[in-house]
């Protein structure tokens, strides 16, 4: 079956299609550095480096022919917890309808749209009600809903909208949680342990694989990258050595405790537990949860990656804020790839 990913940032809803058997046919993406990562660890589907509003889908219909799923996340900012949530005066909460006249196009037989959890609730659930209304319009069936991540094996907690349609009637079901959630432990004990500001270079595993999470993330690997430290302050490293394990910010003297308004921030990583939400700066203790169980500074692109449920093999290209925005910004593909199998119940083909 054939997929096109809208605003498709890194890849993760494509690469979970992809690993249910999907082929992406092409993507669109409009930050350069974040297009050129995506299409580096998938050179098969055409990238268009692009500002959507300015794509004609018509000649992409021409150019392209029958797609069975359109998917993509249009960019959240304005209904993000951290914004003004400005609402239905917020352009861009009005994205989706780039992502609505793909789908007028195009025609898929199913199409999955991705958002944060407010765009549900924003106004009163006006864009819920939007959303859902020009979809029918179309002719789709539409059902929406918030999941956990955590719920479908990926080792952070991280909730998501969903909308999921189908032409005429609605037969797919969202996916079903599994039994047993990864914890940050079993997604990152076996990587290289590292100083602030340390690189590791060598690239080679340097013990076997303590998890089925940690074999399945090093499928089709050679080797380690993206694993490089950022180098704290002095003062940060002084802050982070007061922390033990399993604590936080509540055990650090008056002199030490920030006014940062971000919650998790100077908290470790609990490791028999899931990660809170990576962001796009999980390099910086003062921004969120981000630092590691017992070691003495913050996540690097290639724990991230674990925590969103990234392969070894998927590699990160371009500056380190760029790389950090392609890791935080990510649709998980473990995530991706449970609702990638519903669709294929639903045409009777699972693999």
């Amino acid at each position: 079956m054939k997929v096109i990913d809208l605003f498709s940032g890194v890849g993760g809803l494509s690469l979970g299609f992809r690993q249910a058997g999907f082929s992406v046919a092409f993507a669109v993406e409009h930050d350069k550095e974040i297009a050129d990562a995506y299409s580096r660890n998938d050179s098969s589907a055409v990238m268009f480096n692009e500002d959507i509003t300015k794509l004609n889908p018509r000649q992409l219909v021409k150019r392209f022919g029958h797609v069975d799923v359109i998917v993509g996340g249009p960019p959240c900012q304005g209904f993000s917890q951290k914004g003004k949530r400005l609402s239905v005066n917020d352009d861009r909460n009005f994205l989706f309808k780039q992502y609505v006249r793909f789908v007028a196009e195009f025609r898929p037989k199913y199409f999955v749209l991705e958002n944060v959890p407010n765009i549900i609730t924003t106004a009163k659930g006006y864009f819920k009600d939007e959303i859902i209304r020009e979809f029918s319009k179309l002719g789709y069936e539409v059902k929406a809903d918030v999941f956990d991540v955590a719920d479908y094996g990926v080792p952070q907690h991280r909730r998501r909208a969903i909308f999921l349609g189908q032409q005429k009637h609605l037969s797919v079901q969202f996916p079903s949680p599994v039994k047993y959630r990864v914890t940050v432990k079993e997604a990152l004990s076996d990587l290289p342990r590292l100083v602030s500001g340390e690189a590791y270079v060598d690239g080679v595993y340097t013990m076997k694989p303590q998890s089925d999470y940690q074999r399945k993330m090093r499928m089709g690997s050679t080797g380690i990258v993206n694993h490089e430290s950022t180098k704290h302050s002095k003062l940060a490293l002084e802050r982070l050595s007061l922390i033990p394990k399993g604590k936080g910010k509540e055990v650090l003297p008056p002199e030490h405790l920030t006014k940062s308004i971000y919650s998790g921030t100077w908290c470790r990583l609990v490791e028999d537990d899931q990660a809170a939400t990576i962001t796009t700066r999980f390099d910086t203790p003062s921004s969120g949860r981000f630092t590691l169980p017992d070691q003495n500074r913050c996540i690097t692109v290639r724990e991230a990656a674990r925590l969103q449920s990234f392969p070894d093999s998927f590699v990160f290209f371009g500056s380190k804020c760029a790389q950090m925005k392609q890791v935080g910004n990510a649709v998980p593909p473990v995530f991706a790839n449970a609702i990638a199998k519903e669709i294929l119940k639903a045409e009777g083909t699972v693999k």
